[in-house]
């Protein structure tokens, strides 16, 4: 663990303890995102153009992401461009 300073907009410091590992990306913040989800399954959210709801329980969750082997992405001013291995 570390001490790590937190501020808002310069206007405020304060000195925390940092947790051991960040939870805001990976299967950490994926484990989180299920929490919530599942302890909010019951409310409804608003679809298609805020013609429709639906219960947050009946979202399908994604299991993966898509490969990005094999396109194309611009470089540069978008004057450029390299495949993706």
């Amino acid at each position: 663990m570390g001490i790590i300073r937190i501020g808002g907009r310069g206007t405020s410091r304060r000195i925390v303890e940092k947790e051991e590992q960040s939870n805001w990306t990976g299967p950490a913040f994926k484990k989180y995102s299920e929490e919530k989800k599942e302890a909010a399954k019951d409310q409804y959210i608003s679809m298609g153009r805020g013609t429709a709801k639906i219960k947050f329980g009946d979202v399908s969750s994604s299991s993966s992401t898509t490969s990005s082997k094999g396109m194309w992405v611009s470089s540069g001013r978008g004057t450029g461009r390299r495949k993706l291995d």
